[in-house]
């Protein structure tokens, strides 16, 4: 009996020690995990691959002589430029640590105001942003330099910002969230005399973490890899960002090689220092999602149920 017992209890939803039962899911899994995978790796070693690896073909997965050399390379490349690769780097980290936090700031006020205010236009105006969903950013490129150029943002570096933070899919997320908070714990903090802040600080902010950290990974993204302001709104070279820097090391690699000792005059030269500079670019990416994956499964769990 005491067998039995014990065999169910291993076999529950959450086992605390291997059973066979579960190589049924070890099989979907691993192989699932080895696929999703292999692009992180490939970003990896091919950082490390010396160029006639990166141009042979087929390509090879797997590096066989790992070489720093792109990254050497791509230092003396930036310290012999009149605009150093640490400026764009810094405009990149500055602009990005900016949209994260008035985007989050902006997405949970709007998303209090859309799930628990009252006031005219409430459907219509969340409407708009169900709508806006639609829009790719390609789609809205020229309306938002005519808006970018009437507040005379061009060549400014809150042109890296400003146009960023707007998100309607984090407005959409955070209001799913904000709308399961019972109204009646509201109207509670009301009568102990907590204003609309408090409220916001106090008891919807630390419910709705989850949310807010997908939110904080998407708007991320969107500005540590984007190359719009850089393209299309700013002409001083001195404020553009590390990921335009990124797609300009093949095009002026005929200029830099020389520089660098390798492939004169060959646009080729600069793949490797571009596959330093993707995995430069990717790095903070993937830590961030280490450091808040809990979170960002909690959000899309909870968005799958009603």
């Amino acid at each position: 009996m005491k067998r039995k017992k014990r065999r169910v209890a291993i076999m529950g939803i959450n086992p605390k020690r291997f059973d066979r039962s579960q190589i049924k899911f070890f099989a979907y899994l691993i192989p699932v995990t080895v696929i999703m995978g292999l692009p992180i790796l490939f970003i990896v070693f091919n950082a490390f691959k010396p160029l006639d690896e990166l141009l042979t073909y087929p390509p090879k997965f797997i590096t066989l002589r790992p070489t720093l050399e792109n990254f050497r390379n791509l230092i003396a490349t930036s310290t012999n430029k009149a605009i150093p690769m640490s400026r764009y780097l810094f405009n990149s980290v500055l602009s990005t640590a900016l949209v994260v936090f008035f985007s989050l700031a902006i997405t949970v006020m709007a998303a209090y105001c859309m799930s628990k205010k009252q006031y005219k236009l409430k459907n219509t105006l969340f409407a708009v942003n169900e709508a806006a969903l639609m829009f790719v950013s390609v789609a809205v490129a020229i309306p938002r330099y005519f808006i970018v150029s009437k507040l005379g943002l061009t060549d400014s570096f809150w042109a890296h910002v400003i146009p960023l933070l707007a998100m309607p899919v984090g407005l959409y997320l955070v209001k799913q969230f904000v709308d399961d908070l019972p109204d009646s714990m509201i109207e509670a903090a009301r009568i102990d005399g907590a204003d609309d802040y408090t409220i916001l600080w106090r008891i919807v902010i630390p419910n709705i973490a989850p949310a807010l950290a997908t939110v904080a990974i998407l708007a991320f993204q969107a500005s540590w890899n984007s190359v719009e302001a850089s393209n299309y709104f700013i002409s001083n070279e001195a404020l553009k960002s590390f990921s335009f820097y990124m797609t300009t090391l093949t095009a002026n690699a005929g200029n830099t090689s020389a520089m660098v000792g390798q492939l004169s005059g060959n646009a080729v030269a600069g793949l490797g220092m571009q596959a330093a500079a993707v995995l430069i670019m990717f790095i903070p990416n993937l830590i961030l999602f280490i450091l808040l994956q809990s979170r960002v499964m909690n959000t899309m769990s909870h968005s799958g149920m009603k």
